[in-house]
Order: structure tokens, then sequence, then C-alpha cells
């Protein structure tokens, strides 16, 4: 009778393949993140000889049907000055600037209350455009 231990093996994992789904997966979701936009409000932007570049601490968006939104959340013009202080007041930016979104048909009128807004809070702001062609 053959009564010896028989040597058992310690269980393995293999994990080869494991590296390059990783890889692959942190690759994906790096490419989409830099696609993504958090200013999902659809606006038609002015064309306008220079395409002007700020940092955007707040995004102020106004849309054709005249609804003013600050990042993604809608706003009555009564409050767009509250909420706009809230929003210079979360940032840690030594020059705040505030960037309006207006539709192409929007009125000037819109972008007037705006503006009364960001200059009771002295800051500086700046209309979007597209690169005239």
């Amino acid at each position: 009778m053959n009564l010896r231990k028989r040597a058992m093996g310690s269980p393995e994992t293999h994990t080869s393949a494991l590296n390059d789904i990783l890889f692959i997966l942190l690759l994906f979701f790096l490419i989409v993140s830099t696609l993504a936009n958090p200013n999902v409000i659809k606006v038609f932007v002015p064309k306008a000889q220079n395409n002007t570049k700020a940092k955007q601490t707040v995004v102020v968006s106004i849309n054709k049907d005249n609804q003013f939104f600050v990042g993604t959340k809608p706003v009555s013009p009564d409050s767009l000055q509250v909420t706009i202080e809230r929003m210079v007041a979360k940032s840690d930016d030594a020059e705040p600037t505030v960037v309006v979104n207006g539709d192409s048909v929007s009125t000037i009128a819109n972008f007037a209350v705006v503006l009364r807004a960001t200059h009771a809070l002295k800051l500086k702001t700046v209309l979007a455009v597209d690169k005239l062609k």
C-alpha cells in the first residue's frame, strides 16, 4: 500500500491579463472624462472676429427661451446676482471670471441683466462667441 502524502500544490491566480484590462479601462475613462462637458445647456453663441479664451469660474447660459442658467441650474433673473456670488465664493480663483453663453436669438436685455449682476459684484465678464469664418 502506498500511504505517502501527495504534495499539494498551492492555489495560484493568474493575473497577467488583469493588468491589460485595467490599463484599457483606465485609458477609456480618461478619454471619456475629457470629452464630457459640464455645460449641457445647448445654446448657439453669436459669431465674432476673435475667439476669446478665459478661465471659466462661473458660466451663465441664456437659452433661446430667455431662461437663465448658472452652470446647469436654472435661475431667475432676480436671484442671478446672489447665485453668482455663491459660486464665486466656492471657487478659490484669485481673479474670478463670469463667462456668458448666450443664444444668438436671445435679446440684449438678457445680457444686460447678467452684466448688471456681475458689475455689482465687480467681476470680470466675458461673452462666449464662435470664431467667424
